[in-house]
C-alpha cells in the first residue's frame, strides 16, 4: 500500500519525525477550523464567541465519543500492521468504522431532540448569548457525523504509517472553511449573512467535503478503510476489542468535557465575558494539546507496530526520543503565552478590553502547565499503543474530577476568576508528571528486556 511506512525498522527519530509531522499538521488544522470560526465570530460580538463557545462543549463530547472506535482501531491496526496479518487489520477496521457511524447517529439525534435543555445547564444570564448557543447546536448537530467519520479515515491510514494522506485531505477541508467562514458569517454582496449559525454551517460543509475526499481516494488507492460495509452484520468479537481499548479514552474525554462544562457554569457566574475568555483561551492553548495529541498519534502507531513485532528495546528508545519531542512543543508555547499574550488574544477580541485584559491573564497562568500537559498527551499514546489504555484515563479522571472542588474554592478566593485558571493549571502540572513516571517504570519492567527484542 503505496505512503505507508514501516516503523519497525530504521533510524527511530526519522521515523518517528516523518510520521509525526503530517499528524501534528493535521490536528493542527483541526484546532484551526474552530479558531478560525472564532476569529470571525469575535469580529461579530463577544456574545457570539461566548455562545460557540458553551456550544462547543458538546462537539468536544463527541469527539470523545469518536475514541471508543479511533483508539480501538488505531492500536489494533498498528499491531496486526507489525505482525503483517492485513486481514486482521481489515475486520478491525470494518466493525470499529460501523460502531463510530452508529454512535455518531445517535448522538446526532439526541444533540438535535434536547438542545435547548442542554445549553439550559450552564445557566447562562445573557439571554442573547442562550438563543445563538442553541441555534448553533441545531445546525452543527444536523452534521456532526462527519466530525465522527473523519479521524476514523485518518487514524486508519496513520496506523500503516501514512500520515501525509491524512493531512493533505483535512488541509483541503480548512481552505474550504477559510473561504465559506468569513462568507456565511457576515455575508458578501447579494449573500446575506448568517451570523453564528454561518459558522456553522461553514465548518460541517467543510467536513461533509472532507469525508467525501475520504471516500473517493479511499476507492481509488484500494485503502485498508475501501471494503468497508455499514451494513453487514457485525463480528462482536472484534467489536468488543475495539471497545475495551477505546472506552477509558472516552471515559477521559467525557469526564473533562463534564468537568469543564461544570467550570464554565462557574465562570458564567463573573459573566459572558468570562465565558469569552474560557472560549478563546482554551482554542489558544489547543496549540499545544492538539499539536501534542497529533504526536501522540505517532506514538501510538509507533509503540503498536513495534510492539507488535516484538521489539520491545526499539519501544524504548522510540519514548525517549518522543518525549523530547514533544516536551519542546510545550516549552515553546509556554515561552509563548508568557511573552506574547497580548497579541495572541487581541487576534480574537481586539476591541474588547475587558475580555481581553482577563484573556492576558489566563495565558500567563496556563502558560506553566504546557509542558506538563505536553508530555502527558505523548505518553498517553505511548500506552495506547501498547493496549494499555486505562492508566492514562485513571490519571487524567481523577485530577480533572479534583478540578471542581478547587475551582469552587479559589475562584471564591481573593482570586476571583483567575482561581479557576489556577486549577486549571496546577492540576496540569500533576498529570504531566504522574503519568510519564508511571509508563517510566513500565519502561524497567521484564515485558521490555531488551533480550526479547
Amino acid at each position: 500500500m503505496k505512503g505507508n511506512l514501516k516503523l519497525t525498522q530504521g533510524n527511530i527519530s526519522k521515523a518517528i519525525i516523518k510520521l509525526a509531522l503530517p499528524i501534528m499538521g493535521t490536528s493542527f488544522i483541526q484546532m484551526a477550523y474552530t479558531l478560525i470560526d472564532i476569529m470571525w465570530l469575535g469580529r461579530l460580538s463577544t456574545d457570539a464567541v461566548a455562545a460557540a463557545g458553551t456550544a462547543g462543549f458538546f462537539l468536544w463530547f463527541g469527539a470523545g465519543l469518536v475514541l471508543i472506535s479511533q483508539i480501538g482501531i488505531g492500536t489494533t491496526v498498528a499491531q496486526s500492521y507489525g505482525r503483517e496479518k492485513i486481514t486482521e487489520a481489515r475486520k478491525y477496521i470494518s466493525n470499529g468504522f460501523q460502531l463510530d457511524f452508529f454512535i455518531g447517529i445517535v448522538y446526532a439525534i439526541l444533540l438535535f431532540i434536547f438542545r435547548e435543555e442542554l445549553i439550559s445547564f450552564f445557566n447562562i444570564k445573557s439571554i442573547k448569548v442562550h438563543t445563538m448557543a442553541i441555534d448553533y447546536i441545531k445546525i452543527i448537530s444536523v452534521g456532526i457525523i462527519f466530525h465522527f467519520l473523519n479521524p476514523i479515515f485518518s487514524v486508519i491510514l496513520n496506523s500503516t504509517g501514512n500520515s501525509v494522506a491524512p493531512f493533505r485531505v483535512n488541509t483541503m477541508g480548512l481552505i474550504i472553511n477559510i473561504i465559506l467562514d468569513p462568507l456565511l458569517i457576515f455575508g458578501l454582496g447579494p449573500i446575506k449573512g448568517f451570523g453564528i449559525k454561518g459558522a456553522a454551517i461553514a465548518t460541517i460543509s467543510s467536513q461533509m467535503i472532507v469525508s467525501i475526499i475520504f471516500i473517493i481516494m479511499g476507492k481509488k488507492t484500494n485503502s485498508l478503510y475501501s471494503h468497508i460495509k455499514l451494513f453487514k452484520k457485525p463480528d462482536l468479537l472484534y467489536i468488543k476489542k475495539i471497545v475495551k481499548l477505546g472506552l477509558p479514552a472516552f471515559l477521559q474525554t467525557s469526564a473533562h468535557s463534564g468537568i469543564g462544562m461544570v467550570l464554565t457554569r462557574i465562570v458564567a457566574g463573573f459573566g459572558s465575558a468570562g465565558i469569552a475568555v474560557q472560549s478563546i483561551g482554551s482554542q489558544i492553548e489547543s496549540l499545544t494539546w492538539m499539536t501534542s495529541e497529533g504526536f501522540a498519534a505517532a506514538m501510538s502507531a509507533f509503540v503498536g507496530q513495534n510492539y507488535g513485532a516484538g521489539k520491545y528495546n526499539r519501544i524504548k528508545k522510540g519514548y525517549k526520543k518522543g518525549m523530547q519531542i514533544v516536551g519542546s512543543i510545550g516549552i515553546f508555547t509556554t515561552i509563548l503565552f508568557i511573552f506574547f499574550p497580548n497579541f495572541l488574544f487581541s487576534l480574537f477580541v481586539p476591541d474588547d478590553p475587558l475580555t481581553l485584559k482577563e484573556g492576558i491573564t489566563y495565558l500567563k497562568i496556563l502558560a506553566l502547565s504546557q509542558f506538563f500537559m505536553s508530555v502527558e498527551i505523548g505518553t498517553g499514546g505511548a500506552f495506547a499503543g501498547l493496549g494499555k489504555t486505562i492508566p492514562a484515563s485513571i490519571n487524567g479522571i481523577v485530577f480533572n474530577v479534583l478540578r471542581i472542588p478547587m475551582a469552587i474554592f479559589l475562584s471564591s478566593s481573593a482570586l476571583g476568576l483567575s482561581g479557576v485558571w489556577w486549577t486549571m493549571t496546577i492540576t496540569g502540572v500533576l498529570k504531566g508528571i504522574i503519568l510519564p513516571s508511571i509508563f517510566i517504570k513500565l519502561l524497567k519492567d521484564d515485558l521490555f528486556n531488551d533480550d526479547l527484542v
